[in-house]
């Protein structure tokens, strides 16, 4: 691990001028700013807000222990302005608890999965390399991806395969998966991999990069139940954030993106009861929407840091309690 931290991957933040132009309003309203980064990862937006706003308190989440050791390192110069707690998005408002803070000013989600991540073969994230079929985000958790091949029904693995990556091939993959288990358990990404090209038509392979990508993000967020990871955690975000308070969302697949949309689209209605009278004048929603639509990065961006290519950016405002 020791080697890991001196040896830390190359890590370029997604979309870092504009989520630092969209926070900065909040973040320059106050004295002694309050910001949460609730996917840390390798810390590089967390530096780059530390920096640029020199009495910023941020609060770090992140569930990764091999990501905190790296992050703890590179935010250690920060001091007490650099608080990071292990947990997962979805442990928000527990985590402001932890941290003494009731409300925030900023905060940023970076979702899907890191550089790091993909880059540490043994974590079994990557298609490109052998590893155990692995996929945890937190490493003490119990479910992985070869648990997922080797005990769930055919109908769930198809429905986590359709749904969580929109792969075509979802039923027959699953029937495959299924039918090889009954002889060998499953136990590596090589092993899979082989199977999905097996199972996908030659002329389905040649388009749409490498055929086990939608798998393989389909296993990952089922094994970190990283959709309803971020339908817990937004509204926590939300709640906790002050009036003139900003939140910026990058996401990375349709799934996300929607959940994202629809959170923000909710939040920016008026709730009025039913037969309470109330006047237009008085009608005022608690957000209101600082994109139009997703916002994704620009040719040059995508060439600079390829990661940036499948982003969709959602920013919100609260402007009033």
């Amino acid at each position: 691990m020791a080697q890991m931290v001196e040896s830390a991957p190359s890590h370029v933040p997604v979309l870092l001028s504009r989520c630092i132009a969209l926070l900065e309003p909040a973040l320059r309203a106050s004295s002694a700013p309050v910001m949460v980064d609730a996917t840390l990862g390798l810390a590089g937006h967390a530096q780059a807000f530390l920096e640029q706003f020199p009495t910023l308190t941020l609060i770090g989440l992140d569930q990764d222990p091999d990501a905190l050791l790296l992050a703890r390192a590179r935010l250690a110069k920060f001091g007490a302005r650099a608080r990071i707690v292990q947990t997962r998005n979805d442990g928000y408002a527990e985590a402001l608890a932890e941290c003494g803070v009731s409300a925030v000013d900023a905060a940023l989600f970076d979702l899907g999965v890191s550089s790091m991540q993909l880059d540490l073969p043994e974590r079994g994230f990557s298609y490109s390399q052998d590893a155990p079929l692995d996929m945890r985000m937190d490493t003490t958790g119990d479910l992985t991806a070869a648990d997922i091949l080797n005990t769930w029904d055919e109908r769930e693995i198809a429905a986590a395969l359709r749904d969580y990556s929109g792969e075509r091939f979802a039923r027959p993959l699953a029937r495959a998966i299924v039918r090889r288990r009954q002889s060998s358990l499953w136990h590596s990404t090589a092993e899979l991999v082989e199977l999905i090209y097996a199972v996908i038509p030659a002329p389905a392979r040649r388009t749409g990069g490498h055929p086990a990508k939608r798998t393989f993000q389909a296993l990952r967020i089922a094994v970190n139940d990283e959709l309803g990871a971020l339908r817990r955690a937004l509204p926590q975000a939300l709640d906790s954030t002050v009036v003139g308070g900003r939140l910026v969302v990058m996401s990375y697949q349709s799934g996300e993106d929607a959940i994202v949309k629809a959170e923000f689209a909710r939040r920016c209605t008026c709730d009025v009861p039913e037969g309470l009278v109330v006047t237009a004048d008085k009608m005022v929603a608690p957000f209101r929407l600082l994109t139009r639509g997703a916002e994704t990065a620009s040719p040059q961006e995508v060439d600079a840091n390829p990661r940036a290519a499948s982003v969709r950016l959602r920013a919100i405002e609260r402007v009033a309690a």
